[in-house]
């Protein structure tokens, strides 16, 4: 297979690449040796990645076994059917009622069990580094992990704990939450987690859905240099959640936390003390056995309880390890997220590559931004994954770290959250290091995974997102499911079942709700709900959410699109587009309202606000430009750092909003509210 010919037509004048990999690189890459051996293995007639990829889709059957063979999964096939003699393990079929979305089944003839294929190794190398900002860091080998999960498992199984049973965690990015989520799986019990900034309420509208008996909580967490105190807030949730038999409270902040005022509360040494470590013992379950419950983002009610299977799961985030991000055991992957956040999840999964974990909690702007680079540098990050708003913000910062650390272990650099800019392309590479693979991806919550992300084996091409999924069948679809060419804008759709897709939502019983979210717009069809175009290079370029679109005077417009003009001045921090209803008598059409977050010190103008619509006007169309551009001291934004148009939108219609508890900054809608110039022409 010719692995260096790429899904693309090259123009000089087309986005131009601003990485490929190396001969040598092409030969090395997993996803390489993986390809050639699945050509062999299935005897494909085919030469190149544009091939592959659709045969991929096209047999999903043929892929998805080779991604079990090939990438170490650990399973079994489900016991003997003596009375109907039903067939078991792969000759129960890979896939079935694959022409059915929802209600396809795969690998209804294996079973298996996702903390055991997290935990293949037992020796004294590293499993995790934990840095807790700069105030707490700590090592974990393998052995130990296996031993302190052992410990674990058995503390919850004597806490009542079985199999399907919820386990909850309102917990930092710190080791004992991996340790209490590969403990729930070993029993086949369903983990959960919030994030600990999450006020009282936001965990409630969450844990209390879902009924959890054990919660994890720890003592505190640290924030930007500052030690917060969590013992009242973990009280006052116990106290609310009666579902929970026990809470056990990990000493964090403190080295021996008062728990005394936490109902039902034991602290993390008082649960595992009791035990000894013993091989860890791991139920065989179904496929689809829930593994996860993750929840939307909630800005637009009470959120969504998303089911995520412990198969697909597995499956689909080793693909995107191991072939899509080119990690190997012994690689070190750094994420900077919450527990809250899917990309969570998706990093602690690369324990089943056999990679070390990075694990960093605490603010993202540590040392103006520098905190990161160091963790980089000191633990040799190869794969360093963060935010499109983390990037955007330490380049306005100035912030170069190639001349300041040391990166030559760093081989990838994934970014997600929100669309990624042409300018921060650039960025990474002018700034960050110029011999890296920068791997936007994109795909979200729903699927805990990516439908678009990076390749290594294909060159990055400024300002798009590498490709798509492997055994993903993505197209981009218009209003009346047609699917457009590359250069043509609409909606993001997946037209084939694929692993990963979610069980269904808890307490949908009749799946109802699952089915309107996804199913409703394109019969059989998943719709994602991005704006997105494909490009001429096999890429894909995402214009926003969907919902959030605009569309002044009939025309739609995706307001990353605007994002990405407005943000390249060195003024304006953020920006934040909304329609609004205009006239307000005619509700069947919109303009274009902006808010912009300036540098400290700078205020709006007539001058600046002529060179925001300019800007706007000369790189993109006339109907991107906005009717209105407002100045706020600050912009609302989810705890994952994403922009909640949707939110300002019914505020400045002066709708109700359904969740506050689901902001991060809930006080900034104050702004917005009965602005004097939305009343204006």
């Amino acid at each position: 297979m010719r692995m260096t010919e790429p899904n693309r037509i090259m123009t000089e004048t087309t986005n131009p690449i601003l990485w490929e990999p190396s001969q040598a690189a092409l030969e090395k890459a997993n996803l390489t040796h993986f390809a050639r051996a699945a050509i062999k293995r299935w005897k494909l007639k085919i030469n190149t990645y544009p091939d592959f990829y659709r045969w991929s889709i096209s047999q999903p059957e043929q892929f998805w076994q080779s991604v079990w063979e090939q990438l170490g999964v650990i399973g079994a096939p489900a016991e003997f059917h003596k009375k109907n003699r039903e067939p078991v393990g792969f000759k129960a079929g890979i896939l079935v009622d694959g022409d059915q979305m929802p209600g396809a089944r795969w690998f209804p003839g294996m079973r298996l069990n996702f903390a055991q294929n997290l935990l293949k190794k037992h020796d004294s190398s590293e499993a995790m580094i934990f840095w807790g900002e700069d105030k707490v860091k700590r090592k974990i080998t393998w052995a130990e992990l296996n031993n302190q999960v052992s410990r674990c498992a058995q503390g919850l199984k004597a806490a009542g704990v079985r199999q399907g049973d919820r386990v909850a965690a309102y917990m930092p990015n710190m080791p004992e939450t991996v340790i209490a989520m590969l403990a729930t799986a070993s029993l086949g019990a369903v983990w959960t987690a919030c994030s600990p900034d999450f006020g009282v309420q936001g965990v409630l509208d969450r844990f209390g859905q879902v009924e959890p008996k054990v919660l994890f909580a720890p003592d505190g967490y640290y924030y930007n240099g500052k030690a917060i105190d969590l013992i009242d807030k973990v009280s006052e949730i116990v106290g609310r959640l009666p579902s929970v038999r026990e809470a056990v409270v990990v000493p964090y902040i403190s080295a021996s936390p008062n728990v005394d005022g936490v109902p039902r509360a034991l602290t993390w040494p008082e649960f595992t003390a009791p035990y000894k470590a013993t091989p860890v013992e791991y139920n065989l379950l179904p496929f689809d056995h829930p593994l996860y419950i993750l929840y939307s983002s909630g800005t637009t009610g009470v959120p969504k309880c998303i089911v995520h299977g412990a198969g697909g799961t597995l499956l689909k985030h080793l693909t995107e390890h191991q072939l899509h991000s080119d990690l190997r055991p012994g690689d070190r992957l750094f994420y900077s997220t919450t527990c809250g956040w899917m990309m969570w999840n998706w990093l602690v999964s690369g324990l089943a590559t056999g990679a070390t974990l990075i694990l960093y909690d605490g603010s993202s702007f540590m040392r103006r931004g520098a905190m990161l680079w160091d963790i980089a540098q000191a633990e040799k990050v190869t794969h360093f994954g963060t935010s499109a708003k983390y990037i955007d913000a330490i380049a306005k910062l100035g912030i170069k770290p190639r001349e300041t650390h040391d990166l030559n272990r760093l081989r990838v650099i994934l970014s997600t959250g929100s669309p990624l800019a042409p300018e921060s392309f650039d960025y990474v590479y002018q700034s960050i290091k110029t011999e890296v693979q920068l791997a936007s991806v994109s795909g979200g919550t729903d699927i805990c995974g990516c439908f678009v992300l990076g390749n290594p084996i294909l060159p990055v091409h400024r300002g798009e997102i590498q490709g798509n999924a492997l055994g993903v069948d993505v197209r981009i679809f218009d209003d009346k499911g047609r699917a457009l060419p590359a250069g043509k804008k609409g909606e993001m759709v997946c037209v084939k079942p694929f692993p990963s897709m979610p069980v269904g939502f808890w307490n949908d019983d009749d799946g109802r709700k699952f089915h309107a979210t996804y199913f409703e717009t394109y019969p059989n069809v998943w719709r994602h709900g991005d704006y997105v175009e494909g490009t001429e290079n096999g890429g894909m370029v995402i214009h926003g959410r969907s919902d959030a679109a605009l569309n002044p005077g009939g025309v739609r417009v995706g307001t990353a699109e605007i994002y990405r003009q407005v943000e390249k001045m060195d003024e304006v921090v953020e920006a934040l587009a909304v329609g609004q209803s205009w006239p307000p008598a005619k509700l069947n059409d919109v303009r274009v309202i902006l808010f912009v977050r300036l540098r400290d010190g700078l205020a709006l103008d007539a001058d600046l606000t002529s060179r925001i619509r300019n800007q706007i006007r000369v790189n993109t169309t006339p109907h991107h430009v906005p009717a209105k551009v407002i100045q706020v001291p600050d912009l609302p934004r989810t705890r994952n750092g994403k922009s909640v148009e949707l939110t300002v939108r019914d505020v400045i219609h002066d709708r109700p909003v359904k969740n506050l508890e689901s902001l991060a900054n809930p006080d900034t809608l104050a702004y917005f509210r009965n602005l004097a110039d939305l009343k204006l022409p």
